[in-house]
């Protein structure tokens, strides 16, 4: 965000559109994420905060135990879905909850179908597989990064439609968008256009809440833009580093020197004051990985002030403790948490999406992630996804972050087919991260979490 706690205008609001027929229904799809452990446990209804109750009624027209049960129930047609997949990478085509709640397996062959069925899944037959349109996705991003910049900049995002065995290619509705030739080597392919309280209040500092940073220090009197972000989970690697998981973009030094850059809270009344809590220390925006995140190393202070226990919250002040870690199902009901919109709810649209998002500096990033229907606003980014009371990823971009609230918003957007955001997918985050870490920093990292065994 830039001077006087302006919101930040790097990830641009045209990057994460999605067309009505997405918004609608759980029309994408791709592979799930690895199953290597069974989903864990979630709080009980009665202990959501009341702010995020209200939050799933009003943007998910549920209940409290609707939502959470719908959340478990998308964990575990993961676990199946990488089970099927892993037997069957030939005959299998996607998996989803259904707008009913109900989880379903498409396939290639009757077979496949038998075998889902028996299980217990409905199945859904499609003449494509999951890895052949991945396969096709990978072309079009390669088609995608040959053209000239005043082109690739007409390409919002590019997903796969498994429904109708397509991938989607969604284009601004300008005149650079109509100069386009799609190529011919990749039959099937759709174009769309689109537009260029409630809880005791914890005084101290947490996932969901608004941080600010600076390429150097807040007492700089050179210091022209001041960054605004949201904090996302808080994390503990493998040597005890008490760590928090971010946004890349938010980092005003990525891509420059050590990219080490301070954190701090903001102090309103005197922004040169706010109390430093961090250093980003390694971030992420596109690249190898196609994933947008920043790992902030907390210092003392904000240890002490309680950035190392495991919970998210919004404006308002409610708490929710993360209880363990997810992966996106389409269909599955998730809400992010964040300083600018507060927590607002949605549905997983898609499991796997490449967008081109675009920095201050007009350079463009192809990053994969998740769409969901949740409203994200400018400052949002970095903030907490949950599904459940699961982690699920973090905030990248949103086709409304320069709109004023999501009411705006809503109205606005309503005739693309409302609210689209990109999220990171927390697992591919933690992966990167340890892979990465050479055993130093973030070697082992783990979203903190309180279990809940009863």
């Amino acid at each position: 965000m830039r001077k006087s706690l302006a919101r930040r205008a790097a990830v641009r609001a045209a990057t994460v559109a999605f067309a009505s027929t997405v918004l609608v229904g759980p029309l994408f799809t791709a592979a799930p994420a690895l199953a290597d452990e069974a989903a864990p446990a979630q709080l009980a209804a009665d202990q959501l905060p009341p702010e995020l109750v209200q939050a799933i009624a009003r943007d998910l027209k549920m209940t409290a135990a609707e939502y959470l049960d719908r959340s478990a129930r998308a964990q575990e047609l993961r676990d199946y879905a990488h089970d099927f997949r892993s037997e069957r990478p030939e005959e299998f085509a996607g998996a989803w909850l259904g707008e009913d709640g109900k989880p379903i397996v498409a396939v290639t062959s009757l077979d496949a179908a038998r075998i889902a069925s028996e299980d217990g899944y409905q199945t859904r037959l499609a003449p494509v597989s999951a890895n052949n349109l991945e396969i096709a996705l990978t072309q079009v991003n390669s088609w995608i990064a040959e053209l000239p910049v005043d082109l690739s900049q007409a390409i919002n995002n590019v997903a796969i439609d498994f429904l109708n065995s397509q991938l989607v290619l969604s284009v601004a509705n300008t005149p650079a968008g109509h100069l386009l030739n799609l190529p011919t080597l990749i039959a099937n392919i759709k174009v769309i256009l689109s537009p260029g309280g409630g809880g005791p209040v914890e005084r101290r500092p947490m996932g969901g809440d608004t941080y600010i940073s600076a390429p150097t220090s807040l007492a700089d009197s050179s210091l022209q833009n001041v960054d605004v972000c949201s904090f996302g989970f808080n994390a503990v690697d493998a040597n005890d580093n008490a760590l928090n998981i971010s946004a890349g973009h938010c980092n005003p030094n990525l891509g420059k020197g050590d990219e080490q850059a301070g954190v701090y809270l903001p102090n309103v009344r005197d922004l040169a004051g706010s109390p430093q809590v961090g250093t980003f220390v390694n971030s992420q925006l596109g690249g190898r990985s196609g994933l947008d995140y920043s790992i902030i190393k907390l210092n003392e202070a904000a240890v002490r002030g309680g950035m190392d226990q495991p919970s998210v919250r919004a404006s308002n002040g409610t708490t929710l403790t993360v209880t363990g870690v997810a992966d996106p199902i389409i269909g599955a009901p998730v809400c992010k948490s964040g300083q600018s919109s507060t927590f607002t709810c949605g549905f997983v649209v898609a499991d796997r999406v490449e967008t081109q998002l675009y920095t201050a500096e007009g350079q463009s990033k192809t990053v994969r992630g998740f769409a969901s229907s949740a409203c994200t606003l400018g400052g949002d980014s970095g903030g907490a996804i949950v599904s459940g009371t699961l982690a699920l990823g973090i905030t990248s971009g949103s086709n409304a972050a320069d709109a004023p609230n999501c009411n705006e918003a809503n109205s606005a957007l309503a005739q693309y087919g409302g609210t689209a955001s990109l999220g990171i997918p927390i697992r591919a985050i933690l992966s990167d991260i340890d892979a990465n870490s050479g055993g130093g920093l973030g070697s082992g990292i783990q979203v903190r979490s309180r279990p809940n065994v009863g």
